[in-house]
């Protein structure tokens, strides 16, 4: 089975739509927050950002679960910013993408009013500056953050490949 990564910027709603897409899929989650070495929660937290010799380990990690998740499909979370870091995801195996895309006011609004994350507001424009939007010849879909999760869930379960795809 597919394993889907719903990526974008912090403020993007990964764990909520993540966690409701995993629900409707009947398939483990992981949130990708989980896998950071301490190191690296602390570096965001003072408001430096990573870099990536930063997220290497880090994505080797998400790319070991989803390895692990290969037979049963799952859904798990990440920026995955870069081409080169969706490059070392795939090491793990089959993947789709949803890009969790929008404006940067509403990202920057969304960062601001939540609480209890490690992310400051001031790390979302380098992370911008790093977002890679999907190439062509990658899976998956961009859904725009300004609709409501349910839709969100609702349009990446009639795009993803049905199995054997």
């Amino acid at each position: 089975m597919t394993v889907v990564v719903v990526m974008g910027v912090s403020g993007s709603g990964k764990t909520t739509v993540g966690t409701a897409l995993a629900s409707a899929l009947g398939v483990p989650y992981a949130e990708a927050d989980t896998f950071h070495p301490e190191a690296n929660i602390a570096k965001m937290t003072s408001g430096r950002p990573l870099t990536d010799d930063d997220r290497w380990p880090w994505l080797r990690s998400i790319a070991g679960w989803i390895a692990a998740h290969q037979d049963i499909g799952g859904v798990v979370t990440s920026s995955a910013l870069k081409r080169s870091y969706r490059d070392v995801l795939r090491t793990g195996g089959d993947l789709w993408f949803l890009h969790l895309d929008g404006d940067r006011r509403l990202l920057a609004e969304r960062i601001k009013t939540r609480s209890g994350h490690f992310m400051p507001a001031s790390l979302l424009d380098s992370q911008l500056a790093d977002l890679e939007p999907l190439d062509p010849d990658e899976r998956g879909l961009v859904a725009d953050i300004a609709e409501a999760p349910e839709d969100i869930v609702r349009t990446a379960l009639a795009a993803m490949p049905t199995e054997g795809a």
